[in-house]
């Protein structure tokens, strides 16, 4: 029977549906080829052109590389195939939906000059370039970090409880279980009293997971929701670009972040590959309000006729008091509409501006030549890095493109540990124990290039020796891999090709 729900679920089918246009579209293409050698021409100097145009775009270069070899291969159609999959930007529809919402937020944001004068070293933590994103750095915000989603749901169950005006959810997966039953029932209640709940989920994250006719419950309740870019059975690049981000927002003044969804594994209500280690952060205060403005810029996009103040929403309007908090918070976004990869660029500066200590926690670490280079010239320059992935995978392909690089990593010095105890979920990235930052940002190509995310950059902050302990502890709990442990992966015929693939998965 539960073979059968799998093989009946809305995934199975419109994955099914999707491979079979894809072998459709290969059998029409090659039988064109085959037909007319004029098309055949066609098609052979189409996919030369792309190939050369390739090189000389701004672009990747492991995914230039890629995409140029699968053209080379398979000239008669590798063209075709990139011009329907290669380009990373998101469809024309989706970027006219989601655009004017962002330009909107974006301007809603401004930096406190004072601030950004005060701030000290400022260039160690990439703040110029970040404010030129639209991302302000914040004071006056107290910051809570949680080593376990464990924790972070407790409080946060607290402060959905204690909600008096507005509740604004947005995550990647929702899954049924505990959390999902808890949660939904305080909304509900929510809702009755008369708070303003919304809520985004992304469709295609939550297509096996989430009840039947979900959404249309939600808006039954009184619950505005967003299914954020719908997951249809078409073989396009439109499916590739999912909203990952995890917000929820409270009354203005009380924010949440971090990698747990709304399933019960990350709160190890349900074990799924051994012990799930998960991170978190809450912001009180004045940064809340960039969470605010991230997750308005997508709900915007869905209710476009949705008139209303949103200064109505700011973090002082439900709080008059003074906010307290030491150092200085950053809430920021990264997404594919743009050629900005903010978040490979923040971690790039922190590498490069480190001294003493790089500390990374990720769950998924496939990362491109220029990533591998920074954090193994560091490492030669005499910077401690330590890079933390799980010991027990959740998807096995990608496992073994993480453990590729090894043998790369620790010949260059740098140590590298598994998380025995089971999955490492968490993405969070120190330096020099005075700068941390937190969210939803993995080391992979998907996170980087294509997904909709957001972390939030600490420094100086009082929780910031909390992450730091936080990757003591964990350091006691994990194997540290050996260069020996690791030369048959970098040997491996599989985990070759799987690296050489690994910007198209």
């Amino acid at each position: 029977m539960k073979l059968l729900k799998i093989f009946l679920s809305r995934l199975v089918i419109y994955m099914t549906i999707i491979l079979f246009q894809a072998i459709y579209l290969l059998f029409v293409a090659y039988r064109l080829v085959e037909y007319n050698q004029l098309i055949h021409l066609f098609f052979i100097i189409l996919s030369y052109s792309i190939a050369i145009y390739l090189v000389s775009k701004d672009e990747n270069t492991n995914y230039k590389i890629a995409w140029i070899i699968a053209i080379l291969v398979l000239p008669d159609i590798g063209g075709l195939l990139y011009i329907l999959i290669g380009n990373k930007r998101p469809s024309f529809l989706l970027r006219n939906k989601l655009l004017p919402g962002i330009e909107k937020m974006n301007a809603l944001r401004h930096q406190d000059e004072q601030i950004k004068k005060t701030i000290i070293n400022k260039k160690t933590i990439s703040l110029d370039y970040l404010i030129s994103q639209h991302f302000p750095i914040y004071k006056n915000t107290d910051t809570i970090y949680y080593s376990l989603g464990d924790y972070n749901y407790r409080d946060m169950l607290a402060d959905l409880r204690n909600a008096k005006h507005f509740i604004f959810m947005e995550y990647f997966i929702v899954s049924k279980g505990l959390m999902f039953d808890t949660i939904f029932e305080i909304l509900r209640e929510k809702v009755k009293e008369g708070v303003d709940v919304r809520f985004i989920y992304d469709d295609f994250g939550s297509v096996s997971t989430i009840p039947f006719k979900f959404k249309q419950k939600l808006q039954s309740w009184g619950i505005k929701c967003v299914a954020f870019n719908r997951f249809v059975p078409l073989f396009s690049i439109s499916q590739n670009h999912r909203d990952h981000r995890k917000i929820c927002v409270i009354d203005g003044y009380i924010g949440y972040s971090g990698g747990f969804n709304i399933a019960d594994e990350y709160i190890n209500a349900k074990e799924r590959f051994g012990h799930w280690k998960d991170t978190g952060i809450r912001l009180e205060g004045d940064a809340v309000w960039s969470l605010t403005t991230m997750f308005l810029s997508t709900f915007y996009a869905y209710y476009p006729d949705l008139e209303e103040d949103v200064d109505a929403f700011r973090p002082h309007v439900h709080h008059p008091e003074p906010f307290k908090g030491n150092g200085y918070v950053l809430p920021y976004g990264d997404e594919p509409l743009d050629d900005e990869w903010v978040g490979e660029n923040v971690y790039l500066n922190l590498i490069t501006h480190a001294s003493r200590e790089i500390m990374i926690m990720t769950p998924y670490f496939i990362i491109d030549d220029t990533m591998l280079k920074s954090l193994t010239l560091a490492a030669k320059n005499g910077v401690r890095v330590k890079v933390f992935t799980p010991h027990i995978p959740d998807k096995r392909l990608v496992f073994r493109v993480t453990r590729s690089y090894y043998y790369q990593l620790i010949k260059a010095g740098i140590e590298v540990y598994e998380y025995t105890p089971g999955f490492l979920h968490a993405k969070v990235m120190m330096v020099d124990r005075k700068i941390a930052t937190v969210g939803t940002i993995n080391f992979d190509y998907r996170s980087l290039y294509l997904h909709f995310e957001c972390n939030t950059l600490l420094y100086q902050c009082h929780c910031i020796d909390a992450i730091y302990q936080d990757f003591k502890n964990l350091e006691y709990v994990s194997q540290r891999m050996t260069i020996e442990e690791t030369w048959h992966y970098k040997v491996g015929i599989i985990e070759a090709f799987l690296r050489l693939i690994s910007p198209l998965m």
